[in-house]
């Protein structure tokens, strides 16, 4: 390939929440986007990118995916970390996008073509009590999904991770300094057992409910809900321990056949390697923008697979329209692929981010156009400047804290 990496550009905005995009342009004018958002660090990976990354990517050859990513992963000598390989993601996914476009072909065409001809997702549902709960559930199941996650409020506690007092549930909280939630392990395990039992009871057997601790409890705890929900059948228990201690996820399978989820908040393949390969787990969340891009991903899922482990990208709407996209050609080239998460977004991000791929009778597809389908609004993004945003930390009741 003659062509070279002409520009890169970094581009922080807020259309409703904070996005950090990478704009790569090539000498003959072919345009790659990634994304490269850590929520509550933006300004940090945007930094990285522009002071330590952009100027290294002058120059080189746009087409040479592998070596760039290894150039800058195993060049920087200080490796992995969140904020490393975000920065990595976005410009791997740029360059993937950029390759899309030079051939003509969508990227899912480039990772071998599909392997399914719909994604299956699964939507969000949450509720102080379980009435409303409920109506979140029968609205997502109306609109043809058959996944669902479910979250509820626990009685004493005024903050439940998962639940909104407002119609959209946005965790990230506009302030100077991140907002203090309370949290008592002991009321939501007598609690939550049985709120979802009549869930299960409410829609029947042919549902998937999905649930979310979000690495709140201890290996004991957490064994203890895991074998507490069976009767109710989960599709999967997601981050039912604090994801650093995969020695804990041991002791859960030893008292449960409650399927289990985890990796958001993993970087690397060697975060998740015992896990996949011991079979801990049943599903690895990494994800595509947090662990290193396409590029890293597809490995990550190809251990999985030789396991016996499915892939389930994290994907909430703190990653922009471009890592979501990204996730979505991953997943349709991807043959252990599970599901995938959709929040979905508010119109004014559809707008900044235009998209190829849609969302419709609750699955996903990543649309046909060359690279990753994704363009953006410059207008609306620079009518949108960043704003500080922080995700909440936990306190239990003794004010001691704990993971969020």
């Amino acid at each position: 390939m003659t062509d070279t990496i002409d520009r890169v550009d970094v581009i922080v905005a807020s259309p409703t929440r904070n996005y950090v995009t990478v704009r790569i342009t090539t000498a003959d004018g072919i345009v790659g986007l990634g994304d490269a958002t850590v929520n509550g660090r933006e300004l940090a990976v945007a930094s990285y990118l522009r002071d330590h990354v952009a100027p290294l990517l002058i120059g080189r050859d746009p087409g040479a995916i592998e070596d760039t990513w290894q150039y800058l992963y195993r060049g920087v000598y200080w490796r992995r970390g969140p904020i490393t390989m975000a920065a990595i993601g976005g410009v791997d996914m740029a360059l993937w996008d950029i390759l899309g476009k030079r051939t003509g072909q969508p990227v899912y065409q480039l990772l071998g073509g599909r392997v399914r001809n719909r994604i299956p997702a699964y939507r969000h549902a949450f509720g102080w009590d379980l009435p409303a709960l409920l109506d979140q559930v029968d609205a997502h199941l109306a609109d043809g999904c058959t996944h669902v996650r479910v979250q509820t409020g626990v009685p004493g506690l005024t903050t439940v991770y998962g639940v909104s007092k407002d119609p959209v549930y946005e965790p990230a909280g506009r302030t100077v300094r991140p907002i203090e939630e309370c949290w008592d392990a002991e009321s939501y395990l007598t609690y939550f057992p049985g709120v979802l039992a009549k869930v299960r009871e409410h829609v029947g057997d042919q549902v998937g409910l999905l649930h979310d601790a979000h690495h709140r409890l201890t290996p004991n705890q957490a064994a203890r809900l895991a074998k507490a929900v069976e009767p109710s059948g989960l599709f999967w228990l997601e981050d039912v321990t604090p994801a650093e201690d995969p020695e804990a996820l041991r002791l859960v399978r030893q008292h449960s056949t409650t399927p289990l989820a985890i990796g958001e908040v993993f970087n690397t393949i060697w975060d998740c390697q015992r896990l996949i390969e011991d079979r801990l787990i049943d599903y690895v969340r990494t994800a595509i923008v947090h662990a290193g891009g396409i590029s890293h991903c597809r490995k990550i899922f190809a251990l999985a697979e030789v396991h016996g482990v499915q892939a389930a990208p994290h994907g909430p709407s703190d990653v922009s329209p471009v890592a979501f996209a990204a996730s979505l050609h991953l997943a349709a080239a991807t043959h252990n692929f599970g599901i995938a998460e959709y929040m979905g977004y508010p119109d004014l991000v559809h707008e900044a981010f235009p998209h190829a791929w849609a969302f419709a009778e609750g699955a996903l597809q990543p649309g046909d156009a060359p690279g990753l389908g994704v363009d953006l609004d410059e207008a609306i993004l620079a009518a949108h400047e960043y704003t500080p945003a922080y995700l909440p930390v936990a306190r239990r009741l003794d004010g001691t804290l704990t993971d969020w």
